[in-house]
């Protein structure tokens, strides 16, 4: 269960939660990660509880720019990922080959997700 009060979130709010939360449970998450990213979600797109008192400051206008500037991030990533010289296109053995000239211990022994997140670090 997600930690604090959901008391201030308006009722569109809990219903997109709970949307998105029986998403992620079909996609195979756990019922608690489900529910830790249906409220990630739905606080980055929304800025938080938007009930009167909920100690929201931040503006439709600043609510609008975030989500702008967070779709824009997403898309990038996507972009990123779709590059014809990005980790995730590459082999095992191309990613171990930079590995090992970033010299990462260790890398003979990783499997594909372990050499681009240590590759990703350095």
């Amino acid at each position: 269960m997600t930690t604090g009060s959901k008391e201030k979130y308006t009722a569109k709010q809990k219903r997109k939660a709970k949307h998105i939360e029986e998403s992620y449970e079909e996609k195979g998450f756990s019922p608690e990660k489900a529910e830790e990213i249906a409220w990630a979600t739905v606080n980055k797109q929304s800025g938080g509880g938007e009930l009167k008192g909920s100690g929201t400051t931040m503006s439709a206008q600043e609510k609008k720019a975030a989500r702008k500037d967070s779709a824009k991030n997403a898309v990038a990533t996507k972009l990123a990922k779709a590059e014809p010289n990005a980790l995730e296109t590459q082999t095992v053995v191309q990613l171990r080959t930079k590995a090992q000239q970033k010299n990462i211990s260790g890398r003979s022994s990783m499997n594909k997700a372990e050499l681009i997140q240590a590759l990703r670090r350095h």
